[in-house]
């Protein structure tokens, strides 16, 4: 596992778990919304999809974000697809957690500087609002493009919430051939 592509909805710790893979497995982290989003303004698909697949025709990468339409210069070019696929009440709890937490000034980020009230919950657009959308009418997009890439060849994790999360960093953590004997081993003996 060399090339590692992340998403998933917001407050599901994409890039927490994104940082940590890049330490463990001492290849360069980046986030997709860096890219996209510049002081002039979100750049052209043209250029942010140039720019994306620059960074993933190296040997090794970790690239989080949520832009299924980089799916052909992203997770194609991956050797392991993350998908972080958390049920949405926890999904819900977990922005506004951070939402108050960033509206609080306990935690300063470019997003939480420019976090308001209404951006967080009350408006049309608010953080709540979009992450319900984006959750039912991205999952089941989500679920066949991950069946294309699966059949390319690119192994596909799907973890369903933190404990998944903590489980699967365990076994990365100690090796992938480590990881896939001691695997092999639970399901050959019995208990």
């Amino acid at each position: 596992m060399r090339r590692v592509a992340l998403f998933g909805p917001p407050a599901t710790g994409k890039s927490t778990l994104a940082r940590w893979l890049s330490t463990e497995l001492n290849e360069p982290h980046t986030d997709l919304d860096d890219i996209l989003f510049t002081p002039e303004g979100p750049l052209p698909l043209e250029e942010f999809r140039r720019q994306a697949a620059e960074i993933t025709c190296t040997d090794g990468w970790i690239v989080e974000g949520n832009f299924s339409k980089l799916a052909d210069v992203v997770w194609h070019r991956a050797d392991t697809l993350v998908w972080l696929d958390f049920p949405l009440p926890l999904i819900l709890y977990r922005i506004i957690r951070r939402s108050l937490r960033q509206l609080a000034g306990r935690e300063d980020s470019a997003q939480a500087r420019r976090l308001t009230w209404a951006a967080a919950f009350f408006a049309r657009q608010s953080l709540l609002r979009t992450a319900i959308r984006k959750y039912r009418a991205n999952r089941p997009r989500y679920a066949r493009q991950i069946t294309e890439t699966a059949e390319l060849g690119v192994e596909v994790v799907r973890l369903r919430g933190p404990r998944e999360v903590r489980r699967w960093k365990r076994q990365t953590a100690k090796g992938p051939a480590e990881s896939h004997l001691r695997e092999a081993a639970r399901h050959t003996t019995g208990p």
